[in-house]
């Protein structure tokens, strides 16, 4: 798994070989990394530059360096956490605006829904209207139901990002979703119109991409993020 390390760059090349076994699955989460007097020998290097490099590997959050006679560096499953909470953090301070967010977003979200409408498996499209079967029933409760059609809004468009295949979007608009909570709280939207709006763009949404059509389904998530930031920038400017 590993080799005699790069004498020129001895330290970077230790931390690369680790992580590269690691993020490429040769090393599992729970995996326990050879005693160190071994791993000084695959790579030929000294026991100070190794403990070097395993300290860089557990402040990235690969391995977790454990004492005793049953210690060692063991790997971890690889946690998104500091990446979500730094973007929280960016959105609850308003570092991010709501313009840029928006901008990002219908982008991205129409770009993934026509990834959707060419990529999404039958399990994928009845996930989708098993979630707008739900909204259905929060609109005929009206905005009692409010939060609860937000929450199944929000499952829609991750849901939608999952069928789009691709692990980066999936896991950006995860991200992004989980934190738009500061937004909704700064610009309600409670109108029971503006949710009959929403379930009717959900259902065109979710109806183009089980009918596969990725142009049109990109145009209707674009447009639907554009109206609902308009509805939110017009309460900003009030």
């Amino acid at each position: 798994m590993f080799k005699k390390s790069n004498q020129k760059r001895l330290f970077q090349d230790l931390v690369g070989q680790i992580e590269k076994a690691i993020l490429d699955g040769q090393l599992k989460a729970g995996d326990k990394l050879p005693p160190q007097r071994e791993l000084v020998d695959m790579f030929q290097t000294s026991r100070a530059t190794l403990r070097e490099a395993l300290r860089v590997l557990e402040l990235k959050g690969l391995i977790d360096i454990k004492l005793g006679v049953r210690g060692g560096a063991i790997v971890k499953k690889i946690n998104t956490e500091p990446v979500t909470e730094s973007l929280a953090l960016l959105m609850q301070h308003r570092q991010v605006s709501l313009q840029e967010l928006a901008e990002f977003r219908e982008d991205i979200e129409g770009h993934v829904a026509a990834l959707a409408a060419e990529r999404a498996h039958d399990d994928e499209l009845n996930q989708l209207h098993t979630l707008l079967a739900k909204a259905q029933t929060c609109l005929a409760n009206g905005v009692a139901a409010w939060e609860k059609f937000c929450l199944i809004d929000k499952q829609i468009h991750i849901a939608i990002a999952k069928a789009s295949h691709n692990a980066v979007y999936r896991f950006v608009l995860r991200v992004v979703h989980d934190n738009m909570e500061p937004f909704y709280e700064a610009y309600p939207l409670k109108d029971a119109r503006i949710m009959e709006e929403n379930f009717q763009d959900l259902q065109d949404i979710v109806h183009a991409i089980a009918k596969k059509k990725a142009t049109a389904v990109k145009a209707l998530m674009q447009s639907h993020v554009r109206r609902f930031n308009r509805y939110m920038l017009n309460q900003e400017a009030t």
